[in-house]
């Protein structure tokens, strides 16, 4: 399996590691079956990210992802932030073989439960068609 040079420096130099203690919104996703768990950390003023941090669990292309991801949002609106897909994360880092293709779903998902995270925290409704985790089945990727 051959990973472009983009993921291979996303792994060996991931950007934004660590965790934010008063994060505004954590998002953790993951499957301990397939050994991925990623956990993304929100600091949110004025509705920008101001800062994002990750930590995560997993292969060297979980790792890319995540940092993939937090590179994509950071700085943005919550909302284009809501707008990041795995397909974006895909292009960013020039392709994934497609066994890796669910890390940057993992990717998208844990942006967006860090996110939904941030709204319950606030009082604040989710837009239309974000999922909000009633903790209902307990089989969702949002818990």
């Amino acid at each position: 399996m051959a990973y472009s040079s983009a993921v291979m420096d996303h792994f060996a130099n991931p950007r934004n590691v660590g965790k934010i203690d008063d994060a505004d919104g954590i998002g953790e996703v993951g499957n301990a079956k397939c050994g991925d768990i990623m956990k993304i950390y929100l600091k949110i003023d004025d509705n920008k990210i101001q800062d994002v941090k990750f930590n995560t669990f997993g292969c060297g292309a979980a790792i890319a992802t995540s940092s993939m991801a937090t590179e994509l949002i950071k700085g943005k609106t919550v909302e284009d932030a809501l707008s990041l897909t795995n397909k974006a994360v895909i292009e960013a880092l020039d392709g994934l073989p497609p066994q890796k293709i669910h890390c940057s779903v993992l990717a998208e998902e844990a942006v967006k439960a860090a996110i939904v995270d941030y709204y319950q925290k606030n009082g604040l409704e989710a837009p239309e068609g974000v999922k909000q985790c009633t903790s209902c089945c307990g089989d969702c990727t949002m818990h």
